[in-house]
Parts: structure tokens; sequence; C-alpha cells
């Protein structure tokens, strides 16, 4: 352990909660005597977009021995400080602006500080394997008088969720612990013996802690059992669950022991109402979803996650298998775990199949490059992203349905997809940071997926992944629950008249936020960010824009010509639109009638 504790030493606090900025000292113990090299991540694993955090550091200096030194810029993320002594110790210092309200980088006010790695700790080049100790102290800022952290890092001389010293193995495992400071709710359970600590900032008046804990449990007991049925052993020792609660948000990002997340306020419990709100219930596949991740994508990971490469992206196209599959599976343990019933899944599924086939992008990428451009386009959607790409999320998930299915019927039940994910834990997943440490750990290839489920379940999928992967195809629902009990229906039979539009629910105007590609609104001429003004001589409002045109539309008929007058660039426009039939997808999934057919006996474990 000494030798360990003279490598890399971070101090990080906060002189003035109100101006938002961490200040961290950095001190290392034996710096390359040739100028040593630091740098900030440019992207946070789980996030597939370059977010330069370096940007937010503010000023940043350097001494030796108690002398300043010169700190020389290198690049956009990258500082140099001068040569010193080989016996010197070098601190750098430096303060990070912190007023990013997301799970992804840094965020500190009066009411409560949050920090990823990423967003805040220097990598010292040539040094990363080392350990890296971290001192969290504690603001002198009255309001934080009584704050507590919340953090999956191992302690060293703190506390358990008290202020102090904690300890990562190296600079990779440090980046993967986030770091939550104030006076967040707490409550406290054991999934097969293994401590879960689940917090919540943010004022939520009357909140039933003792219930999101005892859902919460029910997923995780089922996910560690899914990958280790006869051990029930976790991957990890403790695990912590951090939620922001706010008036309006969601998100998630993972971590090797550790969530964040975000939400609205009004989608948690209350002790006072037990009924599973539709905004409860997308909370508990937001904690299904992230959990699941712990061994999909945290241990099996793509080849090129095993070393992360933070200063620039790193590309894979197996997207739509990390993110897709556990998009698909954080719904399925809902379902496993007794917290929905049949019925209420197959209308999650039915709600993803007619999410993704409303945007005709799905026709022209496929999950696969979805994946690998994830960087350029899925992080980084703009007005047209519903005519030009598809979600690995969404589209991933019905894959790993269609695969699903697939192997049930070529093997009569006797394999799922299940086994396969089975697979990929115990050849990738399992002892991947055991491994990390001899420099042995591997990731799933770009290309060996394929061959892996052959071996496994005995199922040629080269034409699957053809076709629904790499091609561009519908994953064929219908044909594929025909054998397992389930219908799958076109409701759309009346036709509504529409423009062929989103709009934006925000504002005072009646903003067109996307156009959909051949819809009426495009043929007319109209473009997203247009503002309506009026509809056949009749005022549009924002209350129009929250209704979607409902009441304006009601009056005509498909076919009917109706004229519409907008803004644009504050210049009005005035075109006559030909209302089109409304292509919304309509679709139905429930179960057959007749349950008792004897596909049924291999429907997957719904």
């Amino acid at each position: 352990m000494t030798k360990q504790l003279a490598a890399v030493h971070y101090s990080i606090t906060s002189h003035d909660l109100a101006a938002h900025v961490f200040h961290v000292t950095l001190t290392i113990t034996n710096p390359d005597p040739n100028g040593q090299i630091v740098s900030l991540p440019v992207w946070i694993p789980g996030s597939y977009m370059v977010r330069e955090f370096a940007r937010n550091i503010i000023r940043i200096s350097a001494q030796a021995n108690g002398k300043k030194i010169a700190l020389k810029k290198l690049n956009k993320t990258s500082w140099q400080a001068a040569a010193c002594d080989v016996n010197a110790s070098l601190q750098i210092s430096y303060e990070v602006y912190a007023w990013d309200l997301s799970v992804r980088a840094a965020h500190l006010d009066q009411s409560h500080g949050f920090f990823n790695g990423t967003s805040v700790f220097l990598q010292v080049h040539g040094q990363e394997p080392l350990a890296h100790v971290v001192d969290i102290q504690k603001p002198e800022d009255a309001s934080a008088k009584t704050w507590r952290i919340a953090t999956s890092l191992p302690e060293l001389k703190a506390k358990r969720f008290g202020f102090g010293t904690y300890i990562a193995s190296d600079y990779d495992d440090l980046m993967d612990h986030p770091v939550e400071m104030g006076d967040f709710a707490l409550v406290s359970f054991k999934a097969h013996g293994v401590p879960h600590d689940f917090v919540i900032t943010g004022k939520v008046p009357n909140i039933d802690l003792t219930r999101i804990a005892k859902d919460v449990q029910k997923i995780c007991e089922t996910e560690i059992a899914f990958f280790e049925p006869r051990t029930k052993q976790a991957p990890m020792d403790r695990y912590v669950f951090m939620t922001m609660a706010v008036g309006e948000g969601y998100g998630g990002l993972e971590h090797r022991a550790s969530t964040a997340l975000i939400c609205n306020r009004a989608d948690l419990p209350t002790k006072n109402d037990t009924s599973v709100s539709e905004g409860y219930r997308e909370f508990l596949a937001l904690c299904s979803h992230e959990y699941f991740h712990t061994w999909n994508v945290k241990r099996i990971k793509p080849a090129v996650f095993a070393n992360y490469d933070l200063s620039q992206e790193n590309y894979t196209s197996l997207l739509w298998l990390f993110e897709g599959f556990t998009s698909y599976y954080d719904d399925l343990f809902l379902r496993r775990c007794g917290l929905i019933d049949e019925a209420a899944y197959l209308k999650l599924i039915e709600k993803t199949v007619n999410t993704v086939q409303r945007g005709s992008g799905r026709k022209k990428q496929s999950v696969a490059d979805s994946s690998f451009d994830a960087w350029t386009k899925y992080y980084r959607q703009d007005e047209n992203s519903p005519n030009a790409i598809v979600s690995y999320y969404a589209k991933g998930s019905l894959v790993a349905l269609g695969l699903d299915l697939t192997i049930r019927h070529e093997t009569e039940g006797k394999k799922s997809l299940d086994d396969v994910m089975r697979a990929l834990w115990k050849k990738y997943g399992k002892d991947f940071y055991e491994k990390a440490k001899s420099g042995k750990q591997q990731g799933l290839g770009e290309d060996e997926f394929e061959s892996l489920v052959e071996q496994v379940t005995g199922v040629k999928i080269k034409r699957f992944i053809d076709k629904y992967i790499k091609g561009t195809e519908d994953v064929p629902l219908a044909k594929l629950y025909v054998d397992f009990a389930v219908d799958v229906k076109d409701q759309s039979t009346a036709k509504k008249a529409s423009l062929n539009v989103r709009l934006s629910k925000s504002g005072a105007d009646c903003k067109l936020a996307h156009v959909y590609e051949d819809g009426a609104a495009h043929r007319a001429g109209l473009s997203a960010g247009d503002v309506l003004v009026a509809f056949n001589g009749l005022r549009v409002t924002a209350a129009d824009a929250g209704n979607g045109l409902v009441n304006l539309l009601a009056a005509y008929s498909v076919g009917e010509t109706v004229q519409v007058h907008a803004f644009r660039r504050d210049e009005l426009l005035t075109v006559n639109v030909k209302l089109q039939a409304d292509d919304v997808p309509s679709l139905t999934i429930a179960l057959a009638a007749n349950q008792k057919l004897a596909g049924a006996k291999k429907r997957p474990s719904i």
C-alpha cells in the first residue's frame, strides 16, 4: 500500500459554491524528468461524443518544491510542465467550472456537488497504472455543513459517506466512480448479499424510499442471478445508485460499480400513492438498464473499449449489442421480477416498434452503421435526424428480440438469447478487471458475435445479421411471433388528416421541430424551425402545438388543401398544403386470444 500511495494524489474542494468552481490540486511525487505531460479526457465512456472537458478548466499552474514552474499548453486538452529535478514533487493546481447538470460531467452549487473523474482529474501520462488517491474536502460554505458523500470509490481513510481520502487502483478505475455530495436521501439494501445504496438528490416531497429499495432490489437480484444462476455472485463488492431528481429530465450513465441517473421528481413514488405510474415504470426501466450495463459494456466490452483511449473517438459497430441488447433486457427484467405483467411488457415492445417505424432514417442507416457513427450522428442529432438515422438503442432492442425469437424457434425452445449473454459473460466479462492487471483482458471483436451465437446455440445467423443488423430491413416481428402466441396487428385503419410533422411543445410559438420526409409539410415547402401562425385564416397558438394541431385538423379530410402562414427567420411564408393521411405507426402487440397454442411453450420468459 505504501508503494501505491507514493504515486498520484488529488485534492478536490470548492471555496465558492456560487461560482460553481472545483479547485483541484494534483501532486506527482515522481514526475517525468523530461517534463511531465498531463491531459483531460475529451469523452466519457458510455456517452459517445467528444465533449472537450478541458474547456472547463479556467486556470492552471504548476510548481515544484514550492517554486512556480512553466506549464506549456500542447493542444486543446494537454499541458507539459517544465523539466524539474527527479526528486522534486510536482504540484499542478487548477480550477474547473462545473455547471452541467447531467450525468456526463460536473455540477456544483449550494444544493449539491457532482463530478465524474473525466471532468476534474488530469491524466498523468506514464503513471496511469499506479494507484490514484483522492482527498475529497468538505466545502467551507455554510450550506455544505451537513453534506455527505456518495460514491463507489473505495475508502482509504474516509468513513462511508464521509469526506476524506478515497483510492482507485489506476487511472481507468478513477474515471469509473462518480461522486455525489449533498444532503441526499439514502436507502440501502442487499442484493444476494451485496450492499447497495440508493441516493436521491433534489427535493421529492414524501418520497417512498422503502418502495424504491424493494422494487430495485428485485431488479438487481434478478439480473445477478441471470448472469450467475448457480452462484448468484455479483461482479462488485458494493453498488451505488446516484439519482438527481429535477423538474424535467431523464437519463443515466453506467459505471463499473455505480450509476448516475437523472429523472423527473414526479416520476418517483410517494408514500400516499401505491400505483405504478408510467413515469415510475420508466424510472425502474432506467435503473434496470444501467444496472445491466454492469455486465454488458462495463465488463463484456467491444475489443476497442478494452483499453479506452480517452483522447479521441473509439469507433465500434457493436453498440446495437451493448446498448440495444441492454435496452431489450431492461424492460424484460421488469417482467421477470414481477414488477409488470405480460400485457404491460408487450405494450412496451409495441411502443418501441412504433417509435422505430416512425422515422424513414431506419431505411437508410443500419444499426451497425448507427453504432459506428454515434460520435457524429446519434449524439449530435438535429431537425433532420428522423429522416436520416436509426437508433441503435431502439432498433437494437428489436434486433435482440428478433434474435431471441429466432433462436427459440430454431432450437424448439432449448436455447435463447439468454444463453448467448451468459456465454459472452463467461468468455469476455467475468474476470475482465482481474485480467486487466496482467494486460490479458480482451473484448468482443467486431466480427466475432456471429460465430459465438452459432457455437452456443447451433443456429446460423448470418442472414439475420446481413438483413437486420448490417442491413436496413425491419425486424419481422409479426412473422417471428407467430409460433409464440403473440399477435402483431396494424390498427391504423382510420386515417386522419395530418401535416406529417413533429411540433415543439416549448415556448410561446407553434414551431415545427421535425418535418417528416415526403409528408404534407415537406411537399408544401415547410421546414423544421418554421413557426406556424395561421391555418386557413385562423390563428395558430402554442396551445395548438401542445395538442398536435388536433383541433385545427379535425375539420379537414385527407386530400384537402389548406393555406398555411408561417414565419421563417421573421419573414412571412404563405404555402398551400395538401393534407396527407397521418402516417404515425399504430401496430399493436398482445397475447393471442388462445394462449394455449403449442408454440406458447417457446415464448420468451415474459
